[in-house]
């Protein structure tokens, strides 16, 4: 596959990292945005003792010309996004009847108001070089649901909608659109719960065990693929086999 420029959001997180090394590792020029930049550089220090080069762009997500200026930065530093993974996400949690405006509406606008923040100032490049790669990283809980995370589920469950209409509207010009639903992985939020909540989470997963983040970024690694063309409005689920569907 011949090298694309790709921009991760959400890159210095746990899933996102592995993303970001995983496209480095293919030979792509990654790119991922922050908003703490002393968290976002001793990162990006991290990386490199790693011998993973990673671009850091200022950009939040949740606000669309914040996302239109991150772009337009990106493309005269670096060069046109081909490569796109909407990975970006936080929580809120608490149930429904306790849940305030504030905590519903930030999880909305950081985990799915940043599909269409992000998208929409590369869409059009794609459309005009008639190549283009998207993914969406989802959660199992948007398709299963989960109590205490009615603002989660629903952002995440919206995420399949925008792929699958956008994945119909771009066909034809080169560009696929996919999503990723991850189970359970083992990032440090995860481990971070304690240990018999976990044991219960695993108990429930027909592997055994908790995913890695290296095996979701090999999801999408598979996703953006040259070969992977014909793949297109799609959900891959990666979850253990914690949550089955057609």
């Amino acid at each position: 596959m011949q090298p694309r420029i790709a921009l991760v959001t959400g890159g210095t997180g746990g899933i996102g990292t592995a993303i970001c090394q995983k496209l480095a590792s293919m030979g792509h020029r990654v790119v991922s945005n922050y908003r703490d930049e002393a968290r976002a550089r001793a990162w990006q220090a991290q990386r490199r003792a790693e011998g993973i080069e990673v671009e850091l762009v200022e950009g939040d997500v949740s606000e669309a010309d914040a996302s239109a200026e991150m772009v337009r930065e990106i493309e005269a530093r670096v060069g046109p996004v081909e490569i796109l993974v909407n990975n970006a996400g936080i929580t809120r949690d608490t149930t429904f009847h306790r849940m305030q405006a504030r905590q519903w509406q930030e999880v909305i606008d950081t985990n799915l108001g940043s599909c269409f923040n992000v998208t929409r100032p590369v869409i059009e490049g794609m459309r005009a070089r008639g190549w283009g790669r998207i993914v969406q990283i989802s959660s199992i809980n948007g398709q299963k649901g989960q109590y205490g995370q009615a603002n989660y589920a629903a952002a995440k469950a919206g995420m399949h909608g925008f792929t699958i209409s956008l994945a119909q509207e771009n066909a034809r010009f080169g560009i696929t659109v996919n999503t990723v639903s991850p189970g359970y992985i083992a990032t440090d939020m995860v481990m971070a719960v304690p240990e018999e909540v976990r044991a219960k989470i695993v108990a429930q997963i027909p592997t055994g065990r908790l995913g890695r983040p290296e095996e979701i970024a090999y999801a999408v690694a598979f996703l953006v693929a040259e070969e992977a063309a014909w793949i297109t409005g799609t959900n891959l689920s990666a979850n253990g086999g914690h949550y089955m569907g057609w």
